[in-house]
């Protein structure tokens, strides 16, 4: 790591922030001190940055092709920038659960690029939380357990002509209703690039186990889902004006607090397409 670049641990469980690094202008050693953090600890978090939305492209790319989101709206810069935007009059804010991005696709997101463009006085932080640490404390039996399962995910309940953001003041935001599916996926997955096994169910877009009912996956479910959100394994942002935040979608979930009523919030984000998983 050059000596110029220092990091260090957002929370003990979760994330890290790097200093000393512009990611406008990343040069190939750099890129690789970033990449490999990425990989390491989930998601990683940047400050003072001066990241035009051109410059917001060309980072996403070096992580991997582009996958525009069939929801969100477009921003005016770019269209492969999609807007994640709260108005003062708007109740209800995008992704104000535990979820992570994409995973209803068959094919889901590597990684998601955020980047704060406007900001509420106070408020609107994004959670993580670390699905790699969430696995490993995990007893060896329900390990056990977990590695011969899988799951299915959707965004139709989200997303859909009856979803619940369509019964919300997001629903003139809002696009692709006719676009819903859902995927299934190991509940267990070898992360593709690390080889790491990491817990792959979450409360946003999870329906249930292949071959059970939603009756009989609840309890696992929140079970799981009660631990991996647990302060052991999370961390909070605090987003400020030049901030960026990157994280693996296949290793983390996150969640955006909606505490800012009254306030506009606006942030860019990119997301990076992956490959289909494997069980771990």
């Amino acid at each position: 790591m050059g000596s110029s670049i220092r990091m260090e641990p957002a929370a003990a469980g979760c994330g890290a922030v790097l200093h000393g690094v512009d990611l406008a202008d990343l040069d190939d050693a750099t890129w690789e001190v970033v990449h490999r953090a990425f990989l390491d600890h989930g998601v990683v978090f940047f400050r003072d940055q001066n990241l035009g939305p051109d410059d917001h492209v060309a980072l996403a790319r070096r992580f991997g092709p582009i996958v525009v989101n069939k929801f969100f709206p477009e921003s005016d810069v770019n269209p492969e920038i999609a807007e994640v935007r709260k108005e003062p009059a708007q109740q209800t804010n995008i992704g104000g659960g535990w979820h992570t991005d994409h995973s209803y696709d068959e094919i889901p997101a590597k990684g998601s690029i955020l980047v704060a463009r406007a900001l509420p006085s106070r408020g609107g932080d994004t959670l993580f939380a670390n699905m790699y640490a969430a696995y490993d404390a995990l007893s060896d039996g329900l390990k056990k357990t977990l590695c011969t399962l899988r799951a299915v995910h959707s965004n139709d309940h989200l997303y859909g002509e009856d979803g619940i953001y369509h019964k919300t003041d997001l629903a003139g935001m809002l696009q692709g209703k006719d676009l819903v599916g859902e995927a299934v996926h190991p509940v267990v997955i070898r992360h593709p690039e690390t080889g790491r096994p990491a817990l792959y169910v979450n409360p946003g877009h999870t329906r249930g186990f292949e071959g059970w009912t939603v009756e009989e996956s609840l309890p696992l479910l929140q079970f799981l889902y009660a631990h991996a959100s647990s302060d052991a394994f999370t961390c909070r942002f605090q987003w400020s004006p030049g901030s960026v935040a990157i994280w693996d979608n296949r290793s983390t979930w996150h969640m955006a607090m909606n505490d800012y009523q009254g306030e506009r919030r606006l942030l860019h984000r990119i997301t990076i397409d992956g490959v289909a998983l494997e069980a771990a």
